[in-house]
């Protein structure tokens, strides 16, 4: 059975063509083939001699996702969902912003981390997907919409630092010189919290945006929020974030989603604004997509804006997100919901 080409880093490339007899330099050329130029087919690689050719084809797969369903906004953002070789769909976003194109990728089939909003997780974890079928997310956009991806977000269906491994890889190859080219200060990793893993992810070679969801500027209300709280409460949150920002001098993100009379007081605001106080940062306050079979609901453009305002008085460098997409199934796992009713 075929291999996903697009899972493999350029060194784990070059020692399986050395394994076979093969120079470890037709890497990069390859490389350049697939990523730069978007060549799927071997016999196109004009430089690599043809038994080189031979093993590319009858060893992996270039293809790319298929396409189930397509939405778009008004406000240009695109919403894919595609299925994956083994039947399972996923889906990615791509949104346009004044300083270019960024899709938003999924790195779970599902969801476990169980947060009590968000639509990724009425769909049970079903597995972690490969550092190709992350990257093909890229490169079927790509391809599709005939544009080139500037910025990633890491931050679709699922918990990428439950599936560390693979989303590693996957920012070596989107981010390798004869890969995507993709610069570390375009791609964003988002976690709930695995605080373990933000101490693994500051040591890493690629300098990444980490963004943290926090959703809530207490334990109480995070707890009903995000199951992951009760793992790792907010104390190690804050203090594994500041200590991120010691090791690698990158600002953290904040991600806030603002749910009407959950957590939108202006009491909140102050509340997280001696949270975070200190630290090197800045909050991005997002509007609630709703998702039906939740109660919750998208708190209004004047209460957003009075808790944007409390926080920039306090001194937080925050943001209000603009809406992309309220007018198509916005939300995390909604279009894959829609999928397998």
């Amino acid at each position: 059975m075929k291999k996903i080409f697009y899972d493999l880093t350029v060194s784990r490339l070059k020692n399986l063509l050395v394994e076979n007899n093969f120079k470890a330099y037709s890497a990069d050329q390859i490389f350049k083939w697939v990523y730069e130029i978007g060549v799927k087919n071997p016999e196109e690689m004009s430089n690599i001699s043809k038994d080189l050719k031979q093993f590319l084809m009858e060893n992996f797969e270039f293809r790319i996702l298929n396409l189930v369903n397509q939405q778009t906004s008004k406000t240009g953002t695109n919403k894919f969902l595609f299925r994956l070789f083994d039947g399972i769909v996923i889906e990615a976003v791509l949104m346009e912003h004044d300083y270019g194109l960024s899709l938003c990728v999924t790195s779970q089939a599902g969801c476990s981390m169980g947060c009590s909003f968000c639509a990724s997780g009425l769909i049970s974890k079903q597995r972690d997907l490969t550092p190709g079928e992350l990257v093909l997310q890229i490169v079927s956009v790509q391809d599709i919409m005939n544009i080139r991806v500037s910025h990633i977000v890491v931050m679709g269906t699922g918990e990428p630092f439950d599936n560390y491994d693979n989303v590693m890889d996957f920012l070596r190859i989107i981010n390798y010189k004869n890969g995507l080219q993709i610069g570390s200060r375009h791609i964003t990793v988002s976690t709930c919290g695995i605080v373990p893993r933000i101490y693994d992810f500051a040591k890493e070679e690629i300098k990444a945006n980490l963004a943290i969801s926090l959703h809530a500027p207490n334990n109480s209300l995070r707890d009903r929020l995000m199951r992951i709280n009760k793992a790792y409460p907010l104390s190690e949150v804050i203090k594994a974030a500041k200590d991120y920002f010691e090791i690698t001098k990158r600002r953290v993100t904040f991600e806030y989603i603002l749910l009407k009379n959950v957590n939108d007081e202006i009491a909140h605001a102050d509340e997280l604004s001696d949270l975070i106080r200190g630290i090197n940062c800045y909050v991005n306050l997002i509007p609630y997509n709703p998702v039906s079979e939740f109660y919750y609901q998208k708190t209004d453009e004047g209460r957003a804006n009075r808790f944007y305002q409390q926080l920039v008085r306090r001194g937080i460098n925050v943001t209000l997100r603009k809406e992309m997409g309220s007018d198509i199934d916005a939300a995390c796992g909604q279009l894959r919901l829609k999928e397998n009713d």
